[in-house]
């Protein structure tokens, strides 16, 4: 019984309601009171029908104008935010089928306000002209407007006419104004003021990609914890890897990756050894820092890849080649990518590994999607380097010497052309015979040397890299090594269906929160995220 009383009531209120506003309909709502100009020589009338569309304007307006009626304002606005309340309250008195999205009309009101900062700018300072005072209060409704439109996410009738009416307002400021001189000059300077702001957001953008791509994160950093006291918690026996006599032998197919990431070197050798048709012949050279090896070792004790072979090696173990070559790498940057001895490591490779022939380096940051070891029988034509070209202009990818390299240096450009093409690192192929008959790590070490004395490239090894294997680089098939899944969120899905490694160059790592979220699978999928550290970590997918 109470139910349906309830029930009955409500529907007198609405009945109620809906009177009202069918009132409110039928009496129309009043224009705001318009600012109407009048001289010597000319009328001026803006006139509008009963249902807001303007009729005609014939106008031509000078400083004198009409003062507004303190009373009405008063009045007015006390009827406008009465008229507001009721249409929050009552969402059916706005029309359903606006032709006009929200997003669309709240652009058309920002528009409208910067026009009018437009011509207001164009005043005397400290104006007190009534037109200034109209723009001013036409700013100020419009601007509400936006705040009440975006507040309950619909526009209202009421905004609609503040609109209007700031429609009629600029089309009086182009009259007073018709020269579009200082029209162009205010946008003009806004556009630049505009431009400005967005290469300081872009630089700290990127300054904050770079500081977050060099940081390691902090469940990576418990995962090395972790994996560390497991290490010392071994036998010494227990730290052995199995399968040492198979890291000599150049009849396998061996593979180096240069890290300090333990998860990124697990899917470097979790995706090499599923795609690879004789596993059993994989054999992989981890190489880390000292302060990672325990961890690093530990993981893959653990987590063996199968059939394969993995042996992690310490990057200190090395140094004694940089003394056997007297020189030392002197880097400005702060960056530990560029600065950690992990990356000039990859000139030492024929001094590392003296009992092989070839090598496949990988960068930790790249997938590998299909069998690799087809690249042994390539014919490298007495070239060291086997790499994908990245000379391409229209390729995201495109690079070009003189972009690393100064070529203003007479050192340079005697000896180079600006117009050879590039290649990439990150998945390389190199016979380490024609490397040592060539004695090309003393040709870096010269060079190197040479840019320590006054800058002739650019931080980091790919510069370098180029100058030391200039001229001893076959090309391969760009199906082999995919580039720009850190930094190019354009890479076509064929493309990477088709490539054999695709790489995440750039900033924007897979195992990073701000990583590129459409390319994370083919890096996750390789992730053994059940696994207890794992989990205990945070490390989740």
């Amino acid at each position: 019984m109470g139910s349906s009383i309830l029930i009955t009531k409500k529907r007198r209120w609405k009945a109620q309601t809906l009177n009202l506003i069918e009132q409110e309909d039928g009496e129309g709502l009043k224009e705001p009171l318009l600012v109407v100009y009048n001289d010597n020589t000319s009328n001026s009338d803006v006139r509008y029908s009963s249902d807001g569309d303007k009729i005609s304007v014939e106008s031509k307006f000078s400083e004198n104008a009409t003062r507004y009626n303190t009373k009405e304002d008063t009045q007015r606005r006390q009827q406008e935010n009465l008229l507001e309340t009721k249409e929050v309250s009552h969402v059916d008195t706005v029309p359903h089928n606006m032709p006009r999205t929200l997003d669309e009309k709240l652009k058309e009101m920002k528009d409208q306000v910067i026009w009018a900062e437009a011509y207001l700018s164009f005043s005397p300072a400290n104006s007190s002209s009534h037109f200034v005072k109209e723009l001013k209060l036409r700013i100020k409704d419009v601007q509400e407007a936006m705040s009440q439109s975006t507040k309950y996410s619909r526009v209202s009738r009421r905004a609609l006419q503040k609109m209007k009416a700031m429609e009629s307002t600029l089309l009086k400021a182009s009259r007073m104004y018709p020269d579009c001189t200082a029209v162009v000059k205010y946008f003009l300077a806004m556009h630049y003021n505009v431009e400005e702001q967005v290469m300081a957001h872009q630089t700290q953008e990127t300054f904050l990609q770079e500081l977050g791509g060099r940081t390691v994160p902090r469940h990576l950093h418990c995962l090395s914890m972790r994996l560390t006291a497991k290490y010392y918690a071994l036998e010494p026996e227990e730290r052995e890897f199995p399968n040492k006599h198979k890291r000599q032998d150049p009849n396998l197919y061996h593979f180096a990756v240069f890290s300090d990431n333990i998860l990124s070197c697990s899917v470097v050798v979790n995706s090499t050894v599923s795609t690879a048709r004789e596993p059993e012949r994989i054999v992989f050279h981890v190489v880390t820092d000292s302060a990672n090896f325990p961890s690093m070792s530990m993981w893959f004790l653990s987590n063996p890849p199968g059939k394969a072979t993995v042996h992690v090696e310490r990057a200190d173990s090395f140094r004694s080649l940089s003394g056997k070559h007297s020189v030392t790498t002197k880097e400005d940057s702060v960056d530990p990518r560029y600065t950690s001895e992990l990356n000039h490591l990859l000139f030492y490779l024929p001094d590392i590994f003296p009992h092989l022939n070839k090598i496949i380096l990988l960068d930790h940051d790249v997938v590998v999607r299909e069998d690799l070891t087809e690249l042994w029988s390539k014919k490298m034509r007495g070239r060291v380097n086997g790499a994908v070209l990245t000379c391409d202009e229209g390729e995201p990818s495109f690079r070009r010497m003189d972009m690393f390299i100064n070529f203003t240096d007479p050192v340079i450009a005697d000896r180079f052309d600006a117009n050879v093409c590039t290649w990439a690192f990150g998945m390389n192929l190199f016979d380490l015979q024609q490397w040592r008959r060539r004695n090309l790590t003393q040709v870096y070490h010269k060079h190197l040397q040479l840019g320590n004395d006054r800058p002739l490239w650019k931080t980091g090894t790919l510069a370098i890299g180029w100058i030391t294997f200039y001229g001893h680089t076959i090309t391969l098939n760009k199906k082999w090594h995919l580039l720009g899944l850190g930094y190019d969120s354009g890479v076509r899905q064929e493309d990477i269906e088709k490539a054999a490694v695709i790489h995440y160059d750039g900033n924007l790592k897979p195992w990073l929160a701000f990583g590129l979220e459409k390319y994370k699978l083919f890096w996750s999928k390789h992730v053994n995220y059940e696994h207890p550290f794992l989990q205990s970590c945070g490390i989740h997918e």
